[in-house]
């Protein structure tokens, strides 16, 4: 990248690095295991699950859902025989098996899940189970195909490779964004689609027909408001979104107007893209008091399930102890007390002050023309700033050391060719990030700050 000289208290400024202390303790837990910075924090929480599951009632269908649900977009994956990363179906099978056994009924997945494989391992998996034991939501997915012909092709694929003969819970696929409302009219209206759609429901091929939502919120609202009876909507809800979203789309609106019209509400990213259970040590030791054997994570799943008019909380639970812990978050669902929202509401005002980038690692934004390891880049740096391990300035104690950590956990998290200093600023993954990040802008950053490590100028 250009530019790659910036005055110190200029940059850091820009970047928000200060309230970032550099923490003696912390530095060698700035992991360069890729995966291990994916993975939940369930200290303390060991044991089978032994409680009933929480379910709620689709008050359009009468389905009893199970208030965790299963989001199918971060399945265990694994190398072939030609390098290539493929769903490990055997260890999908087991996770399945086992959130059946425990209660768990509703699975979530999507034709662009995991680069295109979510929903045939979900079909694999599934039909091994009874028909009636479960409930499955899938998505047209067509921002870059708005052509009828070939969504409708997606659609009858998701069919095909689910294996089965109707769809429970059918979604136009990240509604808001691109340019709000007049590319949701592309995907859906103009070409006919919706209407496809709404007969597929009538002929009971799809049983609810609703949307999810990311961005622009006039397209919420002039969704909301057509002549279309929606059967249920899909929301990011968290106890920092709803009322400090970053993109000034309060899950607080979101999820009260959807109540008053009593369209049941499902639940995406209740961690935040996992956020909210790898905090800055802090925020952790602040939760961590009030309740000692739980996890951080079930602070945000007790509050996501706390709000009557939501059906299914979903969680991508990449391992077997995330899904135990969930399962006993939700078996039984404890609702908040007043005090406990109160409580969480100041660790959502706490947690806005740490400078950490809103990258829920959905992979959208990949695959990047220039092979850039776009989550990969993001998520070791809110990592590291969440364990206090990004050196401020050259002052700090125990700088040289923490320089040294970053760097050697950087190279060893994402590949060299794949790293920030090899973007081009293209912008081509804006236009795929719900999240709406300036990504460029967010690498680019953290590309002058790793270079100032790399110089010792900072």
């Amino acid at each position: 990248m250009a530019n790659k000289e910036i005055g110190r208290r200029g940059f850091l400024k820009k970047l928000g690095l200060a309230g970032a202390v550099v923490s003696g303790t912390s530095l060698a837990s700035c992991s360069s295991d890729n995966k291990s910075a994916q993975k939940w924090s369930v200290e303390g929480t060991g044991g089978e699950p032994t409680g009933e599951m929480t379910y709620r009632t689709n008050p359009n269908t009468g389905d009893k859902v199970s208030l965790l649900g299963y989001g199918c977009m971060r399945w265990p994956m694994k190398k072939n025989e030609e390098g290539k990363d493929i769903v490990d179906q055997e260890k999908v099978n087991e996770l399945v098996d086992y959130a059946i056994e425990h209660g768990v009924n509703f699975f979530d997945t999507a034709p662009v899940y995991l680069q295109g494989q979510s929903e045939a391992a979900m079909g694999i998996a599934l039909k091994r189970h009874p028909r009636d034991k479960f409930f499955i939501a899938t998505k047209m997915s067509n921002p870059r195909i708005p052509d009828f012909k070939q969504s409708v092709e997606m659609y009858r694929n998701s069919l095909k490779n689910l294996q089965v003969d109707y769809i429970d819970y059918y979604l136009l696929h990240s509604i808001g964004g691109g340019k709000g409302i007049e590319t949701f009219k592309e995907r859906f209206i103009d070409n006919g689609l919706l209407d496809f759609l709404l007969k597929e429901r009538e002929a009971g091929r799809i049983r609810n027909l609703g949307w999810s939502f990311h961005g622009d919120v006039a397209t919420f609202d002039y969704v909301l408001n057509m002549d279309v009876k929606w059967d249920f909507a899909m929301i990011q809800l968290n106890y920092v979104d709803w009322k400090h979203a970053s993109r000034n789309n309060h899950a607080e609106y979101l999820y009260n107007e959807l109540a008053k019209r009593n369209i049941p509400v499902n639940i995406m990213e209740p961690l935040l893209g996992g956020r909210l259970s790898k905090m800055a040590d802090h925020l952790v030791a602040r939760l961590k008091q009030r309740r000692p054997n739980d996890s951080v994570a079930s602070w945000a799943f007790r509050f996501a399930g706390h709000h009557p008019g939501v059906l299914t909380v979903l969680s991508g639970m990449t391992y077997k102890e995330h899904l135990i812990d969930n399962l006993k978050t939700f078996s039984p669902h404890e609702p908040l007390t007043d005090e406990e929202l109160e409580f969480l509401e100041e660790t959502a005002q706490l947690y806005k002050q740490y400078p950490i980038v809103d990258c829920n690692d959905c992979k959208y934004c990949m695959p990047c023309p220039y092979g850039i390891d776009i989550p990969g880049i993001l998520l070791h740096y809110n990592k590291c700033v969440n364990e206090g391990s990004v050196p401020k300035n050259s002052q700090d104690p125990n700088y040289r050391e923490a320089r040294r950590k970053y760097l050697v956990s950087y190279d060893r998290t994402v590949e060299k060719l794949r790293q920030a200093d090899h973007c081009t600023n293209c912008g081509q993954c804006n236009e795929h990030c719900p999240q709406r990040i300036n990504i460029p802008r967010e690498i680019e950053r953290i590309d002058k700050f790793i270079e100032q490590l790399k110089q010792e100028t900072l």
